[in-house]
């Protein structure tokens, strides 16, 4: 999904990516697309969220990578 994403109260950058692409893995890739809001750790509602284009990578494992 790309485009624009209205945020909801109490959302976080992790929470988007866990509901928008499925995994918070790709947190970081939001946190490039909108470098104006690096400094906001909650959003209030109805803020833009850029959504950048990822392909979503199947999960191997439910295994932490380090286990």
């Amino acid at each position: 999904m790309t485009g624009k994403y209205p945020t909801k109260l109490n959302d976080t950058f992790d929470l988007i990516a866990y509901e928008i692409y499925g995994d918070c893995r790709y947190t970081g890739e939001i946190l490039k697309a909108n470098p104006d809001k690096l400094e906001t750790f909650i959003f209030s509602a109805g803020e833009e969220i850029n959504l950048p284009e990822i392909e979503v990578k199947a999960a191997t494992s439910k295994l932490p990578s380090w286990y």
